[in-house]
């Protein structure tokens, strides 16, 4: 009996690793927040492996330019999506376009979020509060939950599999002044993931959390201030530099593909050392 059970998983890990490691041909992800930063540097992982990604972004000029893009990587499709995803009709809407649209979904990067705005928490409005985690929290635990909808009913049907994935920081692991709305949309969606993970891990569902470091995305305030932050951040870190969205290309054809199959529920932090520093 146990060496029936253990065939069914020995068998797809050889099916895979037959086409290729990370080969992400058939599978179809949907990136929020996909159209720049560490969005786009998870999309282009899954483009380089000839995966299809679907983009949620509101501002349509970079959606356009991130398509572009992430076709020349080599992409199987991409579309695009104007999706605001502090709304909960949104999202659904938008499950539906896509599933018309690609039949089908794999992976989800739960990516949509912002830059904290405060130094102090006594100076943080209590519309910034909730505004911040309309989209950080609420957002992204609406745009899990349908995906994982969808990958449960392709599951019953038949077909076992797919990964959740969330965007958190090293703000699971610091106190940061003035980012109490950041760090508790982070700290939030590392829960809803623990949760989905022990949940749907009977539908081979996988589901893990992204914990970047300092990464150089636009939300660092132009080139001037994110030299600023290299010079002085890099060097803190044993890998002596900071990030930068290319960084997140291997982790997002890592989870996204079936060479992931049996990590879930797990913290992965791509900080270049800096947590483990002395």
């Amino acid at each position: 009996m146990h060496a029936r059970r253990a065939a069914q998983p020995r068998q797809a890990l050889e099916d895979f690793m037959s086409k290729g490691l990370f080969d992400l041909g058939g599978k179809v992800a949907l990136v929020t927040g996909g159209n720049g930063g560490i969005g786009l540097g998870f999309a282009m992982g899954i483009a380089r492996q000839g995966g299809s990604v679907a983009i949620w972004a509101r501002n349509e000029d970079k959606n356009a330019a991130a398509r572009a893009q992430l076709e020349d990587a080599g992409a199987a499709r991409v579309e695009t999506y104007q999706v605001d995803v502090s709304s909960e009709e949104q999202i659904i809407a938008g499950y539906d376009k896509l599933l018309s649209d690609f039949g089908r979904i794999d992976c989800v990067f739960a990516n949509s979020g912002g830059a904290p705005r405060h130094n102090s928490v006594l100076d943080m409005p209590t519309a910034d509060w909730h505004s911040f985690l309309d989209v950080a929290l609420h957002g992204a635990f609406f745009t899990l939950r349908e995906g994982a909808r969808h990958m449960v009913a392709r599951a019953e049907a038949g077909e076992p599999g797919g990964s959740l994935v969330a965007c958190g920081s090293l703000s699971l692991f610091q106190g940061l002044p003035g980012k109490q709305n950041y760090a508790a949309s982070k700290a939030g969606v590392a829960a809803i993931i623990r949760c989905m993970a022990v949940e749907f891990g009977k539908y081979n569902i996988r589901a893990n959390v992204v914990a970047p470091g300092l990464i150089m995305t636009p939300m660092m305030g132009g080139e001037q201030n994110e030299k600023a932050l290299a010079e002085m951040m890099g060097p803190r870190t044993p890998l002596q530099r900071v990030g930068y969205p290319e960084d997140f290309e291997g982790i997002g054809a890592y989870l996204c593909s079936d060479a992931s199959s049996f990590m879930t529920g797990e913290t992965i932090t791509i900080d270049g050392g800096y947590m483990v520093r002395p």
